[in-house]
């Protein structure tokens, strides 16, 4: 019995590469082996980057907190302490979002910061 060369299965492998592989330019996009290792590389920096993000927030709050808060005479690191300090537990994403949309809630944590300091 000869050999089934193009059967379903092998197709729809091919496919399922190719539309993951959809977007990508040149050859990337439309031959399966460059589409292959490029849909395997995509998957591996996705795969770190969903790991890394959670670092880049974290960066970003503390611009944000270090911003607010020197514009009110502390540095972020007297700030923090004060925190911790008065035993408020208010995590860094929070502190952001009030230091970025809620400019007058801020002030009043950081001016209940200074008078304990």
């Amino acid at each position: 019995m000869p050999r089934a060369v193009n059967g379903t299965i092998h197709k729809n492998r091919r496919k399922k590469v190719l539309k993951k592989a959809k977007g990508f330019r040149g050859g990337r996009s439309k031959l399966f082996r460059t589409a292959k290792s490029a849909v395997m590389k995509a998957g591996q920096w996705a795969y770190r980057d969903r790991r890394k993000k959670k670092s880049e927030f974290r960066k970003l709050w503390i611009i944000r907190i270090n911003a607010a808060v020197r514009e009110n005479g502390l540095s972020y690191s007297q700030f923090m302490h004060g925190l911790k300090k008065l035993g408020i537990e208010l995590d860094r994403k929070a502190l952001a979002e009030l230091a970025f949309n809620e400019k007058e809630v801020f002030q009043a944590i950081v001016e209940k910061v200074k008078s304990a300091a």
